[in-house]
């Protein structure tokens, strides 16, 4: 599969398959089972912008280190890439 903007495509395929849940105390737990990130906010809301943002931050540093990033779908952000000659454009 290719993908125009495979990190965009990524985030959100990740963000598709998040959960969120009220606790008791009334703030709100956001998590993304397949890649283990989570974060806690005040609000539902707040809770969305602060998983992708998250996520956004812990997939640069995790590429940035040389983490092995799992794929998420068929997305896979650390598999080798063929490059073409640049005469062949």
């Amino acid at each position: 599969m290719k993908h125009k903007f495979i990190l965009t495509e990524y985030i959100k395929q990740a963000m598709s398959s998040a959960e969120y849940e009220r606790l008791e105390d009334g703030s709100w737990c956001g998590r993304i089972p397949c890649l283990n990130v989570i974060t806690f906010e005040a609000s539902e809301a707040l809770c969305r912008e602060e998983l992708q943002a998250t996520l956004e931050d812990w997939i640069l540093v995790g590429l940035r280190k040389g983490f092995h990033i799992p794929p998420v779908g068929e997305i896979d952000l650390c598999a080798e890439t063929a490059h073409e000659p640049v005469e062949s454009l």
